[in-house]
Formats: C-alpha cells, sequence, structure tokens
C-alpha cells in the first residue's frame, strides 16, 4: 500500500491548525485533527506574538497526531505569514516575544528607510515593494530606537523557521519567507549584503538559506519523548504559507492567474524571472517566490476588513457568523459606496466599521449603514481591487489571463466569488479550501522523493480537489463600477 503521512502546522493571523496529510495512489486526503486560537498580547503598548503558547499548541497537535495514527510520521511542516521573526541569543535562547507587525514600532519609519535607500532602488535590489510591516523596516525601528537586542541577538529566524528551530534544533532561513523580509538578493539567492549595509543593520544575525522541501532533520529527542513520536523528519516546505498556496494552485498551462484569498489578498502570477520595471515599481508589485517559481503579485488587505467589522459587531452584542454576513450582504443594494481597501486607516483601527463610514463620508459617498451594507461595500471593494491588480499584471507581463484560480479560506465566499468573475470578467475557479496545507504536505512528499515536480504537485491537487466555476455577469455594469473604482483612487 503506497501511503504516506505528513503533518502539516499552518499558521495565520487569527489561528494555527494541525492538518494531516495522507497522500495514497496519487491522491491528496487532509484531515484537521487541532485548531488553536494565535492571539497576539499587548504589553506597555508592544504588540507581541505569544509564540511559546504557539509552540505549546504545535506539541499538542503533534501529540494528537500520536494518539489517532502511531508513533512515526513521514514529515512535519510549519507554515506562517511572512515578515515577523524572533531574535535568538549566541545560546540559541529566545531574547524576545516576536512583535507582530501591526505593532505601531515601524509608524514613520518609511521615510527613515528611503533617507538611506530610494524605495525604486531598493525595489530594482530586491524585487519587494516597501511597506511599513517588511522586516528591514522593523530591524530598521530597532537600530534607530536604540533598542539592546540588536547588540545581544546572534541568530534572526522568521516565526516558520523559529518554530522549526523549536523541534529540531536547526537554525536557518527557507528561502520563501526569506524574500518578504526585503533583505534578499533573489539574482543572487543570497542576502543583500549592499541592503543590509546601507540600513545599519547586521549581516551576521541572518541565518543559512534553504530551499523549500529541505529536511531539516529529525524531530528533537525531548520533543518525541514528549508528545509521542518515535520517528519524524522536520521538513522545510513553502514556510511562507501565500507560497504555499501557490504551490497548491490546482492549474494547467500559463494562461492562469491566482488569488490566495484569506486575512490577506494576494492576486498573482508564475514568472519565470524577477520583474523589477518602472511600471512594476508603480504599480507596488512584490517579486516573491514559491516552488522552483518566482510569482509576481499584489498584497492588499483583505478578508481581514470583514473579520475586524464582525469582530466590532460581536462587541457590540450583535454577533453574526460569516455566512450570516454573507447572507446579508446578498440582500444589501448592488453598485453602492466603495472603499480603497489599502488606505491606512484600515490598518489596524479601533473600529473597522466607523473607519468604513467615515471613508465614504470623506469621498463624497453616502455611508453604507449595518452590517450588511457594509459587508456588502466591503466585498464589491475587494472584487474591484482584484480587477485592478489583475489588469496591472496583465499589462506588465504582457499576458491575457483566461481563467483565475481562487484559493484559501475566500474561496468558500460565494458572493466574494462571484462578485470578483462580474468586476474582472473572467472565469473563476474556486478551490481548494486547504492549498495552503495542500502545498505543505504535498511539499514534503516531493522532499522524501514521493513527488517529483511542482507540475506534480498540482497534478495531484487537481485530482483529489472539487473546483466551483463561476462565470463573469452583466459586463456593463461592472465596467461603470469599475470606472468609478478608478476615480475614487485618483482622487484619494
Amino acid at each position: 500500500m503506497n501511503l504516506h503521512r505528513f503533518l502539516a502546522f499552518d499558521l495565520g493571523a487569527e489561528s494555527g491548525r494541525a492538518v494531516v496529510g495522507t497522500l495514497q495512489d496519487g491522491q491528496l486526503a487532509v484531515e484537521e485533527i487541532s485548531r488553536f486560537p494565535n492571539e497576539p498580547v499587548p504589553v506597555h503598548n508592544t504588540l507581541y506574538w505569544d509564540v511559546l503558547a504557539l509552540h505549546n499548541n504545535i506539541l499538542k497537535g503533534m501529540t494528537e497526531y500520536a494518539r489517532r495514527y502511531g508513533d512515526s510520521v513521514d514529515g512535519v511542516g510549519v507554515d506562517t505569514w511572512g515578515v515577523d521573526f524572533g531574535l535568538l541569543s549566541k545560546c540559541g535562547e529566545l531574547l524576545q516575544n516576536p512583535v507582530h507587525y501591526r505593532d505601531r514600532r515601524t509608524q514613520a519609519m518609511l521615510g527613515e528607510v528611503s533617507s538611506r535607500i530610494a524605495p525604486a532602488d531598493l525595489f530594482r535590489r530586491t524585487g519587494m515593494a516597501l511597506s511599513p510591516i517588511n522586516t528591514s523596516v522593523q530591524l530598521l525601528s530597532l537600530r534607530l530606537n536604540q533598542n539592546p537586542l540588536l547588540d545581544y541577538a546572534s541568530t534572526l529566524l522568521m516565526m516558520p523557521d523559529l518554530l522549526a528551530y523549536f523541534l529540531a534544533g536547526r537554525k536557518c532561513c527557507e528561502r520563501t519567507n526569506a524574500v518578504t523580509t526585503q533583505l534578499y538578493d533573489p539574482w543572487e539567492r543570497r542576502w543583500n549584503e549592499g541592503a543590509i549595509r546601507e540600513l545599519d543593520l547586521s549581516l551576521s544575525i541572518l541565518p543559512e538559506l534553504v530551499d523549500p522541501a529541505t529536511i531539516l532533520g529529525e524531530l528533537l529527542a525531548s520533543v518525541r519523548e514528549r508528545v509521542g513520536l518515535k520517528h519524524g523528519l522536520v521538513i522545510a516546505p513553502c514556510t511562507h504559507d501565500t507560497a504555499s498556496a501557490v504551490a497548491a494552485v490546482p492549474a494547467q498551462g500559463t494562461d492562469w492567474a491566482f488569488l490566495s484569498s484569506g486575512t490577506w489578498s494576494v492576486v498573482g502570477a508564475l514568472t519565470p524571472e524577477v520583474v523589477t520595471s518602472p511600471e512594476a515599481f508603480a504599480a507596488g508589485v512584490c517579486n516573491e517566490l514559491t516552488l522552483q517559481s518566482y510569482f509576481l503579485c499584489r498584497n492588499t488587505m483583505g478578508l481581514w476588513l470583514l473579520q475586524q467589522a464582525r469582530a466590532g459587531w460581536q462587541r457590540a452584542g450583535k454577533a453574526s457568523s460569516y455566512e450570516d454576513l454573507v447572507k446579508l450582504a446578498e440582500l444589501a443594494p448592488p453598485s453602492g459606496p466603495l472603499i480603497y481597501p489599502d488606505d491606512a486607516r484600515f490598518l489596524a483601527p479601533p473600529d473597522m466599521s466607523q473607519a468604513i463610514r467615515q471613508y465614504c463620508e470623506e469621498t463624497g459617498q453616502p455611508q453604507p449603514e449595518g452590517p450588511g451594507e457594509i459587508a456588502r461595500c466591503i466585498l464589491e471593494s475587494l472584487a474591484l481591487a482584484y480587477r485592478q491588480m489583475l489588469d496591472q499584471l496583465a499589462a506588465m507581463l504582457g499576458r491575457k489571463f483566461r481563467v483565475l484560480h481562487i484559493v484559501g479560506g475566500g474561496c468558500k465566499n460565494s458572493l466574494l466569488c462571484q462578485l470578483t468573475a462580474d468586476a474582472a470578467g473572467i472565469q473563476v475557479l474556486a478551490g481548494p479550501v486547504e492549498a495552503t496545507v495542500a502545498g505543505n504536505v504535498l511539499v514534503q512528499a516531493l522532499a522524501i522523493g514521493r513527488i517529483k515536480s511542482p507540475e506534480e504537485i498540482r497534478a495531484v491537487v487537481r485530482s483529489s480537489s472539487t473546483l466551483i466555476e463561476y462565470e463573469p455577469r452583466d459586463p456593463q455594469r461592472w465596467q461603470d463600477y469599475y470606472g468609478k473604482y478608478l476615480r475614487l483612487l485618483k482622487a484619494d
């Protein structure tokens, strides 16, 4: 029986989970065996990730795996969001809980970065757009505030690499996450020494770089004893969750684009090389990495907008499920007020609904009232933002996209999928929801020789998934509505 089991830990901004991936005869089945919250903790005006709680929950997930499946697992892989990191002492001890990318320490830092390296030059050298959440900006804030952590730090580990270090003891940085630092040279495939020097940072704290599908080693004996496993390889998948999702897009040919839809939305397309043209810089795109390929993409605020609006309604005693909010949005009037999802006020507002209403008032639009209208405003605005990104990518790459693959949690939102097809005038194929986990598991399988290529990974996902098709409707109304969105951006 050709059966292999892998354990994937997929950590997002709201929660983490342990998922068992079973690969048998070219079919992949996934089973979530534990889920846990990922709750940032504010202390003295700093917002931290509770990394030890995350590690403890990873151990609990492994214990549950051993209880259900026995004392051996073919591989264990961790993926998380990008940009955030932990710092280790020369003894390998964690110096401080990692700080959340939404923490205020990077406010006003973009000007400081720009005074050292022009943003266009930094983009040409790293392929990454300047953003306040980038690792480069976070590290510069430590330097400028004379934080002693940088003096004591011996090694910087990105979040998934840090959690893998707790399991296997190896200090390294997998490349799909390294690129999010804006300190990586994608042409030379090494740390960008010039950018690091000009930002007054230390190359010495940056660890060895490894590719996706690198075997990091056996689980530490102390970990195996704690969780009840006798054997398990720790494997670096595409450790950036977006890169894992892109590796598992069930596409064929070359005339497709993808939307990884979750807390963040990432619209992109595979590219054979890094694209750093003036048009790419002006569009704010990023050149990121997945398994054996680059992809050109734009990040935008995604379902974070709806998540935070929902959290505000819950605090006010008006709890609603996401399914209920989608139903209310379907009943709300179409073609209403719009927002620019990436407006700075939406990054971490105390009240998302109020921030949306304020934006609409300031831009001369009627304010949406109630959860249904606000949810509709969010979803239609996201769909139009995706249209703009697809148009920009198509122009930069000289391509015409035939289909848009939507993967991740957002593909369960049937209204958002249909609105995206309508707004972009393109066929949408939605699924799988578990693209990130599928990518994590199948890259592990590649590492031990059970999968042979990225193309085989996509074929396995296609044969193991049910994709839902959405066709565009009412093209003229959406063309007019898109014009309204573009005018809004121009005036913003």
